[in-house]
């Protein structure tokens, strides 16, 4: 058995992005956290290792499989089990467990500090920079995962304030889901947030209902950042955000035009300055929809839609991190 396990990993080959990634992350270092999510005792039964069902999320989101799909594809798939140390002779973690590991995790609201782990890790690998010139801030809408049971208008996205709290636009399966409207297309769901650096790893993520605006979120989505300035558009442009700005960041908020006060020309060109800088975190948003699944919410309620997102992060951060390294049998060596 190790005998097959072995040509299958030769077979697989070490440039897998799973396999880089493996060999990336210093797994033992998730175990306090996961352990403190979990809140179990060493009484009775301990199941299956948390590190191994944590992988197996990591699988699951990777991949976009339901936890039906992930439970079959573990059973399958080489490289799926190599990776979650998973032996051909031993039982499968099935759908149930998935489900309820990934639920005991959001009750113990560790996925926040998931996130940090992996960031913490490749700025040890001297991949990602730990003290960052520019933090980047921008907001995503994340569709719900239940459909609306009834059409009802929905009210403007706003800059400031939430919308209206009308009791008929709470009509839909999913309890924390609002509606918002941008342009012609109204949207049943949530306002994800992340913050980046200008490399593109993201170190910090949020999650609201659709309506709620994106300027008062600006002082969250800031909170533990060293970067020297922070960048954003215009929706968080407000005197109270440049005020928490002060003494703490640059302000590289864009500036916007006012009723009987058009920008100016330099207005303009630090406008610009600006978006050249800002695709990044755009690019992480595209990235985690695309590859990760964040365009539509995968569960019901904020809570484990703020899981999902901080999975899709980790999923974006290890791949952008895979991307820039080559193994050999030896060293882990950046490329």
């Amino acid at each position: 058995m190790d005998l097959f396990l072995r040509e299958a990993t030769e077979r697989i080959g070490r440039d897998d992005a799973l396999a880089k990634i493996d060999a990336l992350m210093d797994w033992p270092s998730f175990s306090p956290i996961l352990k403190r999510g979990l809140g179990r005792s060493r009484a009775g039964p301990q199941g299956y290792d948390p590190l191994v069902l944590f992988k197996c999320l990591l699988i699951g989101q990777w991949h976009g499989l339901s936890d039906p799909k992930l439970e079959r594809a573990l059973k399958v798939r080489l490289d799926f089990m190599i990776f979650c140390g998973l032996d051909l002779h031993a039982p499968v973690p099935d759908e149930t467990t998935h489900c309820r590991f990934r639920n005991a995790l959001v009750r113990g609201g560790v996925f926040d500090d998931l996130l940090a782990e992996v960031c913490r890790q490749i700025e040890g690998h001297g991949l990602k920079l730990k003290e960052a010139e520019a933090a980047i801030i921008d907001a995503t809408l994340v569709e719900s995962a239940a459909r609306p049971r009834t059409h009802i208008d929905a009210p403007e996205d706003r800059a400031e304030g939430e919308a209206p709290d009308d009791p008929q636009m709470h009509f839909s399966a999913d309890p924390d889901a609002r509606w918002v409207k941008k342009g012609s297309k109204s949207t049943l769901g949530y306002k994800a947030f992340a913050r980046t650096d200008e490399e593109g790893f993201v170190d910090k993520v949020h999650t609201t209902p659709a309506n709620q605006a994106e300027s008062p979120q600006l002082e969250t989505m800031i909170s533990g950042s060293s970067a020297q300035r922070v960048l954003a558009d215009k929706a968080y442009a407000s005197k109270a955000n440049r005020a928490s700005l002060r003494g703490k960041h640059r302000d590289g908020i864009m500036r916007k035009a006012a009723r009987n006060r058009p920008l100016r020309a330099s207005e303009k060109r630090f406008n610009k300055l600006i978006s050249k800088r800002r695709f990044r975190v755009e690019q992480c948003f595209g990235t985690m929809k695309r590859l990760f699944g964040l365009h539509r919410a995968r569960y019901f309620g904020v809570a484990k839609t703020h899981a999902q997102l901080a999975m899709a992060a980790i999923g974006q951060n290890l791949l952008k991190a895979a991307n820039k390294i080559s193994l050999n049998p030896q060293t882990l060596a950046i490329a």
